[in-house]
């Protein structure tokens, strides 16, 4: 069955019909939310949230959208609620990409390169950080992004912008992309 098949089950009480949506979404949501929180404890309360939510409200879902938008804007929403009410823990994250077969040389600078660059992205402030993990690990618009951080394309577009800038102005000159390497 389809993703829009099987929305419609569930929108017609099927509990497996949805039960298969959502292990296709649980770890992607999983993931953005632990890079929003930082704290995998936390990350994981919001992602049963917003499932338990996205179920309880389904048949307010209109068949035809964008079902994972939809998921990620009531994750978003979330989000946004725990942080209001909470300070959230600064924990560093581990990195997610594991080493590929590289020297232990190489594997050491790739594992230290990807420790420095979760770090600025952790540090960036959580609007920057949430339009850009949803750009780049989503590979979601930037119209998409704008529907989920409710705010509009232009903003969504700013400010996965400022993001990278960001990045690029508080990494080392090392981890960037040379001029030649642009150039080609």
């Amino acid at each position: 069955m389809t993703e829009s098949e099987l929305l419609i089950a569930a929108q017609q009480g099927d509990r497996e019909a949805f039960a298969s949506i959502i292990n296709g979404y649980w770890d992607r949501l999983y993931r953005w939310l632990l890079r929003l929180t930082r704290d995998t404890q936390t990350a994981e309360d919001l992602t049963q949230d917003a499932l338990l939510k996205a179920f309880a409200n389904l048949k307010r879902f209109e068949p035809g959208t964008n079902f994972r938008a939809w998921l990620f804007r009531i994750a978003h929403n979330n989000f946004v609620n725990f942080r209001r009410a909470n300070q959230l823990p600064k924990v560093a994250l581990e990195p997610t990409i594991p080493p590929g077969q590289l020297s232990p040389e190489q594997a050491a600078i790739g594992a230290e390169t990807i420790q420095l660059v979760m770090h600025a992205v952790a540090k960036l402030p959580s609007d920057f950080r949430a339009a850009l993990l949803l750009r780049i690990e989503e590979q979601l618009s930037f119209r998409e992004i704008a529907s989920i951080l409710e705010t509009t394309e232009e903003t969504a577009r700013w400010r996965v912008f400022k993001a990278r800038q960001k990045l690029m102005s508080t990494l080392h000159p090392d981890l960037l992309p040379s001029t030649q390497e642009k150039a080609d």
